[in-house]
């Protein structure tokens, strides 16, 4: 059966000091020293763990690199065939008058909205003869179906404009989105790099922005419009009011009332 005895306590049996302690020949064990030792060794194996994993890393980072910049071609070539869905071109119509063709390039480009609208439409008076002299609730039932006059006027302008400068973006957005597109199906290694990439996926989330903001700017003109339909609904709900209540009180003004003579004079005959 085997003992195992630590090294100081068997120096210290042998009535040797520690750290001389000889064992064999010219051996000399310093604890100090081997601890300073064990350290150094610890320290140096987690230098070398810490080197392996940033190799690993940087291999791992060169072989990802490699491989998006080899790809094969037809990782490419399945997508070309997406097709483009572009913009229908408007269909000019027949210019009878003369007031069509301004309207349709309005729409086209954006520009002279608000003339290309009153041309296609009934002009628009000034106030109408006689409105000085009518009451206050006449005065007043003119001039709210006026302001619903200019209004829908105003908001029909806004969306021809809108819907007009959308349109003549689209031709440059088209060619902006086949670009991205071009550079994601092309096999040129350096499509492919991380940066390239991520200005690809940068670009597209701005064009996805200013389509979300043209859509915005459709839906608002839409809400204006209906705004525009509920006031005339509501303006002609308050005008029958207006009406029934002038009517009982002229009729009771005005009707000549049957006087009580006149009932005893019926009943008499």
């Amino acid at each position: 059966m085997k003992f195992s005895v630590p090294l100081a306590i068997l120096a210290t049996t042998l009535g040797v000091s520690p750290a001389f302690a000889q064992f064999g020949s010219g051996i000399v064990f310093d604890p100090t020293q081997s601890a300073h030792a064990i350290q150094q060794i610890a320290q140096a194996s987690q230098l070398y763990t810490t080197t392996v994993n940033t190799m690993q890393n940087v291999i791992g980072a060169y072989n990802l690199a490699r491989q998006m910049a080899s790809l094969p071609e037809t990782l490419y070539t399945t997508y070309s065939t997406i097709g483009q869905q572009q913009w229908a071109t408007l269909i000019q119509p027949a210019n009878t008058y003369g007031n069509s063709t301004v309207w349709m390039n309005a729409a086209t480009t954006g520009y002279s909205a608000a003339a290309a609208t009153q041309a296609a439409s009934i002009n628009t008076t000034g106030r109408i003869a006689g409105y000085s002299s009518l009451s206050a609730q006449g005065q007043q039932e003119i001039a709210a179906q006026g302001a619903t006059v200019d209004l829908a006027n105003a908001v029909n302008a806004t969306s021809l404009e809108t819907v007009g400068a959308i349109r003549s973006a689209s031709s440059q957005r088209e060619t902006d989105i086949s670009q991205l597109e071009a550079a994601s199906h092309s096999t040129d290694p350096s499509q492919h790099t991380e940066m390239a990439t991520l200005q690809r996926i940068n670009q597209a989330l701005l064009i996805e922005l200013r389509s979300q903001q043209e859509t915005n700017q459709i839906l608002e003109a839409q809400a204006l419009q209906q705004m525009v339909g509920q006031k005339v609904q509501q303006d002609n709900l308050k005008s029958l009011f207006q009406t029934g209540n002038s009517y009982q009180q002229n009729f009771n003004a005005v009707t000549p009332q049957q006087s009580s003579s006149g009932t005893n004079w019926a009943f008499h005959y």
